[in-house]
């Protein structure tokens, strides 16, 4: 069999801020980037991000990109189910992957040794799995109704159904789904991440594989090395490891359009396990590149919900005569088509009512005026802390430019992002506060004790 090594088509070096040396981007003829940072130091993280996660799926395949993440730990030609976490585990390896709506992602971070032993059997490994896992059918385990689990191996759809049931349990997770419907009507973001139990129990192995070769494709993936190493050695090892057993092309993702949302929603729902109130208010926010934009309200977050200084914990838990909230906070999370920006607070059920005009009010707040100039200082601090601590470690730098390729498909957005921070105005923060926090179109999810 001629095996034939991908050719590089191009390489470009990037200044990261925080590392010392340039990162280099290695493209190869058939669409796949190879990434390597230098980090000195004793530990190297390697992994793989997968353009592809429920933003890929329909109502007949949700959750498969999450299943599938499970299967492709169970085994390929050369290493039976299980042999992959028992060789790097026992060398110290830290071995995890996650699903998310843009993307999947698969890690090891291990010490290195003077000799790269180490490094170069976790990437033969790694790549063996992401390039040809068996996906077995008595792994995938049987089908079985989900309502009446009548299952003696319990395998692997066994296993997501179980974590399916215990996030219904979360009462966080099913305000914050409960919001995702209202907020999305038809783009594909409007499922759950983890899929639906039917589907698990049903979905059979032949649509799992075909998902795999639709999306596991060379332009589809990032293969980032962090660590201190020789880039020109590890380059050559990578590519010989990641040659594709089949020619894979990727299909483009077509994704549905959300109609701009032009009214508030509002869904209320009860579970009797509960005695305190849950809510949660989503904004859809700019594109991630929308860098000004982006940073704008990842500042608002902070001003209004990050850490016992904010608005939030101010005047809606501190300075309050009453208790109204037992929690507040805000986040801004970031998705390849469109950021959402989100608000939540735990309350007092006898007090809804006061509780949503409180939080309401906080938004008109930051809509009818500037925030301070002290307010937008400590915002500032704060970002650039975080965005120093993202450079600290092997695996932030990896899952940094993972999540910027996958998510802003670019590096230029994290390359210029302090000087776009440093740049930002009490009046950019409130123009984005007015085109982005308008309560006339939030979404608005309660869950109250029966």
């Amino acid at each position: 069999m001629n095996i034939k090594i991908p050719e590089i088509k191009s390489r470009e070096l990037i200044n990261f801020p925080y590392v010392d040396k340039a990162v280099e981007f290695y493209y190869l003829e058939n669409g796949h980037t190879i990434i390597i940072a230098n980090k000195p130091g004793k530990l190297v993280n390697i992994s793989t991000w997968i353009k592809t996660g429920s933003i890929n799926e329909d109502d007949s395949i949700t959750g498969v990109s999450h299943f599938l993440e499970h299967l492709m730990f169970k085994g390929t030609p050369k290493y039976p189910a299980g042999e992959f976490d028992r060789i790097l585990e026992s060398k110290g390896a830290v071995v995890n992957a996650a699903t998310w709506k843009d993307y999947t992602f698969y890690y090891v971070t291990i010490p290195n040794d003077e000799n790269n032993e180490n490094l170069n059997l976790t990437i033969e490994l790694h790549a063996d799995m992401i390039l040809n896992p068996l996906l077995p059918e008595e792994e995938i385990g049987p089908v079985f109704d989900p309502e009446n689990p009548n299952v003696e191996e319990k395998r692997e759809r066994f296993v997501v159904i179980e974590e399916i049931r215990m996030r219904d349990d979360n009462h966080w997770t099913k305000t914050y789904d409960e919001m995702n419907s209202l907020m999305y009507k038809v783009h594909q973001y409007k499922r759950d991440v983890i899929g639906t139990a039917d589907v698990i129990a049903s979905i059979p192995r032949e649509t799992i594989v075909d998902y795999y070769k639709k999306w596991y494709t060379p332009e589809n993936m990032y293969t980032i090395i962090t660590g201190d190493v020789d880039a020109k050695e590890i380059l050559e090892i990578v590519r010989k490891n990641f040659i594709f057993p089949e020619e894979r092309k990727t299909v483009k993702l077509e994704t549905e359009k959300e109609p701009l949302q032009t009214e508030s929603r509002y869904v209320e729902n009860f579970k009797k396990e509960i005695n305190t109130g849950f809510l949660m208010m989503g904004f859809h926010g700019p594109q991630p590149k929308d860098l000004k934009d982006n940073i704008c309200l990842d500042i608002l977050s902070i001003v209004l919900g990050e850490g016992k200084s904010s608005r939030f914990y101010q005047n809606l838990i501190e300075k309050q005569p009453e208790q109204i909230f037992n929690v507040t906070g805000t986040s801004q999370y970031e998705f390849r088509e469109g950021n959402v920006f989100l608000a939540q607070g735990n309350f007092v059920p006898a007090k809804k009512e006061k509780a949503l005009e409180l939080i309401k009010n906080e938004f008109q707040k930051v809509i009818d005026q500037k925030i301070e100039d002290y307010e937008l200082k400590k915002a500032k601090k704060k970002l650039k802390t975080g965005f120093a601590e993202d450079s600290e470690t092997v695996s932030d730098i990896g899952e940094l430019i993972g999540h910027f390729m996958t998510v802003y498909e670019c590096m230029s957005c994290y390359v210029t992002y302090l000087d776009a921070l440093e740049n930002i105005t009490a009046d950019d923060v409130l123009n984005a506060a007015k085109k982005y926090l308008d309560l006339n179109k939030v979404s608005i999810s309660v869950l109250m004790p029966e």
